[in-house]
């Protein structure tokens, strides 16, 4: 599953009525006449690419319109909260008698929210972006600490609201056989 297709329902009149690039990836007018020059990228450039200028045409309809050398990690939790709307991910509040349930039997009400999987993945290639199109590493807005502390708090709540552990798997070592010491020699 593509790590961004929450944001595919995205459109004109979300962003204050301006135009949005696709990123859906489908056919626009704009996106057939530079395919000859992305159809070289990777899909994750190419992504990457939509990311950045989705999080660009987010400043130009912010109010008061933002310039990316004043953006700062507050404006990127606040984007990020704002893609929350458009998530598809069923995040169980705890009165809800599905909370901790991974595959609840019956529809609730809970919010659909971003994955914290897809939310992380999008502040990497933000992260990158921003390196790329000139900003300075230590004034990335995407590495703040904030964004380290909001990603986590959704991972923890994402993973108890779910009952699915976020916890990194360990490599699992070959067992080594034991053998008996030897007997008299």
């Amino acid at each position: 599953m593509d790590s961004i297709t929450e944001f595919e329902g995205l459109n004109a009149q979300q962003f204050g009525g301006s135009s949005v690039p696709n990123l859906g990836g489908g056919s626009s007018s704009s996106s057939s006449s530079s395919s000859s020059s992305s159809s070289s990228n990777s899909r994750y450039e190419n992504q990457k690419r939509r990311d950045w200028n989705t999080f660009c045409q987010y400043l130009k309809n912010h109010r008061p319109p933002l310039t990316l050398s004043r953006c700062s990690g507050a404006h990127v939790l606040e984007f990020l909260r704002y893609l929350d709307q458009f998530g598809k991910t069923k995040v169980h509040t705890p009165i809800c008698p599905f909370y901790g349930h991974p595959n609840p039997p019956a529809p609730c009400p809970c919010p659909l929210r971003q994955a914290w999987g897809s939310l992380d993945s999008l502040i990497g290639r933000l992260r990158a972006a921003f390196e790329e199109n000139g900003g300075m590493p230590e004034a990335n807005p995407f590495g703040a600490r904030a964004i380290r502390l909001y990603l986590r708090e959704v991972r923890d709540v994402q993973s108890k609201a779910r009952g699915i552990s976020y916890e990194k798997k360990k490599r699992k070592r070959p067992q080594q056989q034991i053998l008996p010491p030897p007997t008299g020699a």
